[in-house]
């Protein structure tokens, strides 16, 4: 191969980018998130702390999945979830982590909940596969920080039963400065659009009370940042539905890292929470969840310990 040859195939492979997430990393290396070309499954877990319909009467049996296209400052999965450093011991083995999520299926959960798949998509829909190929009917739920490509959640429709998105920012200078991600407002925004036109704002459930199909759109208000949260709700009910099915959670709690931040050192104020509450009640969304305020530290994992939440 001659100089000039070698130079234009190196061009070429540096062309080429990974279109799983927005990051639209260049292929052959480990990109933005550092995953690698494995499964990078920190924890498989029964976990009761979802929304009713999510969780169900059993739990809901959670996939985790090692670092994240999205670097929030106060990422509380942050044992898991950095991009620097070692990986986190994980599962890497396929027919590993579809036995562990069988066990757990056999224990009486109906869902498989799939956190922070949007870096490992492929992955994901592997896993979905072999359990149906084994004959498991779980629900299939993808529990995402939105971040995610609005062609790649189109492909998704026929994979995924419930959508679990979290919308964390209209702000794109509050999405760059938390989240690395400026462009977060708009990339959500045509994922959201598409994971509603595939679902609408019904829930289906079981005889249990159980969701079996549709969309929930979580909000997590953070300290500081009430007009965020307000332009949150707005864009879902002007631009969705006022019907969508709410999560507004309180729950926010400062992990080490942003434990000196002016804003993120803190907890939740009871006025911040109450203006974003009647902001959502202004909007007319009638159908969701809401936090008590003493909600932080609640919700807490522990990513050194096998059931990650204490029951």
């Amino acid at each position: 191969m001659t100089d000039r040859m070698a130079r234009q195939t190196k061009d070429n492979i540096h062309r080429q980018t990974c279109r799983i997430c927005p990051r639209s990393c260049p292929t052959g290396g480990q990109g933005y998130c550092r995953a690698g070309s494995g499964y990078a499954v920190a924890a498989v877990c029964l976990h009761r702390g979802e929304e009713p319909p999510v969780s169900g009467p059993r739990g809901i049996c959670n996939v985790f999945f090692a670092r994240c296209n999205l670097q929030c400052v106060y990422c509380q999965n942050f044992q898991i979830s950095r991009n620097r450093g070692p990986l986190p011991s994980s599962l890497d083995s396929l027919e590993k982590i579809v036995d562990r999520i069988e066990t757990i299926l056999d224990r009486g959960a109906k869902s498989v909940g799939f956190v922070s798949p949007s870096h490992r998509i492929p992955r994901m829909c592997r896993i979905i596969r072999e359990l149906r190929r084994r004959g498991a009917n779980p629900a299939m739920v993808m529990n995402t920080g939105c971040y995610d490509r609005a062609e790649t959640i189109a492909g998704l429709a026929g994979e995924i039963d419930l959508y679990l998105p979290d919308l964390k920012y209209r702000d794109p200078e509050l999405a760059r400065e938390y989240s690395g991600a400026e462009n977060y407002p708009e990339v959500a925004a045509a994922a959201l659009r598409e994971m509603y036109r595939q679902k609408g704002a019904e829930l289906v459930l079981d005889d249990e009370g159980a969701a079996r199909s549709g969309l929930i759109v979580r909000h997590l208000v953070l300290p500081g940042a009430v007009e965020n949260s307000r332009a949150c709700l707005r864009f879902l009910a002007e631009e969705l539905s006022h019907d969508l099915h709410i999560s507004l959670m309180s729950q926010y709690h400062p992990t080490p890292a942003v434990r000196d931040h002016p804003d993120l050192g803190r907890t939740l104020r009871e006025e911040e929470y109450g203006a974003v509450l009647e902001e959502m009640e202004r909007l007319g969304f009638t159908r969701g969840w809401v936090q008590e305020l003493d909600s932080p530290g609640s919700y807490l994992p522990d990513f050194s310990r096998p059931a990650v939440f204490a029951d």
